[in-house]
């Protein structure tokens, strides 16, 4: 026996989710210096080259100063790693470009610009990558549910209602209206993220600048898609931040009755879904247990969101409208946990839908004797001419004497209602009244593959917005790196 194993499951935990829930905090953390100088210099190299074309400084000037930002960069900040920072490392970075380059040089950097400006257009730069990969993933979790849906698109099952048998749909159906759910929840992160196109830069402290600054350029520099108009909006809000953990918080909602739902699904009492060994986990103690604990996990993690948008919220509500470091700093500091927490929830998810298989005669023999098809006869005797609500009387008396007399609905369906029309009671099992489900977005076979090609259709228009996106930045990159390089060989 290997440590990977126990005598229950035949295999440890699938790596994409262990690297979650156990390996990545025994890794060594991300150099913060290098994390918050980075993006940081991004900004400095659009500014200096903006600052030059627009003749503020000179090109000789501006040439020494980037070739000691590229310098830094080179070396991961290595100089700054030590250095004291009593107000902040930007500050410690400057200086020591003062230090290093003279005071004509290295104290021209900041022409034009506050730190306050400076920190909002970080932001959005630093959000970019969680940003882009919370959706990259969450795509991911759309396309395995659209496949899924496909391939049990005529598996019936009871749909529950109240955690009781209600009628009969199919797993496809129920993987089809999770999909519908996430679509529109990655619609709104996308519309949430569209504030990661507007540049802050040139907005100053508060009140702009009197230097001719060209945020069109940096704009253009950066791969923002358009400047702020308005230099206190640009300070003040951080309203970007709140939209995220808003969308993240509505999405953490569906991940987390997803979740339960598989929870119920996989219990012992209520087998509809099998999970293989690698997305269970064994008991320290007790031999025979496979504990479907990712679902857990999900749930927690979904929640992280919720709780950073209370917490960023109260924070914000606190300030004044203007440049505060409750809004910039303190409310800000919890979107980075809880758009990882969200993106490991979406991750972890995937992995149990594109695992789980469903117990399709368990599902069928639960559909059966939870009278499923009452609904589908009522309707039947509507057809027939009875009052609903005297259908429904008289279904409801046809169950219960099918529990009481301990047989199936459909024969005791066929004593009560003998008189009646023999085609009453054709194809009254729930996989054909399933079939027949099409009005209002039902489980019949049609129905869910429409739906899901809707969800796919949905799908793809979201990941080519992403795409043009990632397209954009790099271009903007590569135009940000050419702009420099001619600075620096043109002196």
């Amino acid at each position: 026996m290997t440590a990977s194993t126990t005598g229950r499951l035949t295999s440890a935990v699938t790596p994409a989710a262990a690297d979650i829930l156990f390996d990545r905090h025994l890794r060594v953390p991300p150099d913060p210096v290098a994390g918050e100088l980075r993006p940081t210099s991004e900004v400095d190299r659009a500014h200096v080259v903006m600052l030059t074309e627009q003749g503020v400084i000179g090109p000789e000037t501006a040439a020494r100063l980037l070739r000691g930002i590229e310098e830094l960069r080179a070396a991961d900040f290595a100089p700054l790693r030590h250095l004291p920072a009593p107000r902040g490392r930007y500050l410690a970075y400057e200086g020591h470009l003062v230090d290093t380059l003279g005071e004509e040089t290295g104290g021209v950097l900041h022409s034009g610009r506050s730190r306050n400006d400076l920190n909002a257009t970080v932001l959005r730069l630093r959000l970019r990558t969680p940003y882009d990969r919370l959706l990259a993933e969450t795509d991911a979790l759309g396309r395995v549910l659209v496949a899924q849906g496909r391939r049990w698109h005529t598996t019936v099952m009871p749909a529950y209602t109240h955690h009781q048998p209600a009628v009969p749909v199919t797993y496809g159906h129920y993987l089809a209206g999770v999909a519908a759910a996430l679509v529109r929840d990655l619609d709104q992160l996308e519309h949430a993220g569209r504030e990661l196109g507007e540049n802050p830069l040139g907005a100053g402290a508060t009140g702009g600048t009197t230097l001719p600054v060209d945020p069109a350029r940096t704009t253009e520099l950066l791969g923002f898609t358009a400047p702020l108009g308005n230099s206190l909006h640009a300070v003040a809000s951080r309203d970007l931040v709140l939209r995220l953990l808003g969308a993240c918080a509505v999405l953490g909602v569906l991940l987390t009755r997803t979740a339960h739902d598989f929870q119920s699904w996989t219990s012992a009492e209520n087998p509809l879904l099998r999970l293989p060994d690698d997305l269970v986990g064994s008991s320290s103690m007790m031999p025979q247990k496979r504990n479907p604990f990712l679902l857990e996990n999900i749930q927690g993690k979904a929640a992280a969101a919720l709780g950073a948008l209370t917490s960023a919220t109260t924070a914000m509500s606190t300030a004044r409208y203007t440049n505060a470091i409750a809004v910039g700093t303190e409310a800000v500091g919890h979107v980075w946990p809880a758009l990882e927490a969200t993106t490991d929830a979406v991750v972890l998810l995937r992995l149990m839908v594109e695992g789980a298989e469903p117990e399709e005669d368990t599902m069928l023999r639960r559909a059966a004797e939870g009278h499923t098809a009452a609904t589908a006869l009522a309707e039947r005797l509507v057809v027939a001419g009875v009052p609903f609500r005297t259908a429904h009387h008289m279904v409801g008396e046809i169950s219960t004497a099918a529990l009481a007399g301990g047989r199936t609905f459909e024969e005791t369906a066929a004593e009560h209602l003998a008189d009646r029309s023999p085609g009453l009671l054709d194809a009254l099992d729930p996989a054909s009244v399933a079939a027949a489900a099409g009005a209002g977005g039902g489980p019949a076979p049609a129905a869910v593959l429409a739906a899901l090609d809707e969800a796919d259709r949905g799908l793809g228009a979201l990941a080519a917005a992403a795409d043009a996106r990632r397209v954009h930045w790099e271009s903007a990159r590569r135009a940000l790196d050419d702009a420099v390089s001619a600075l620096i060989h043109r002196s």
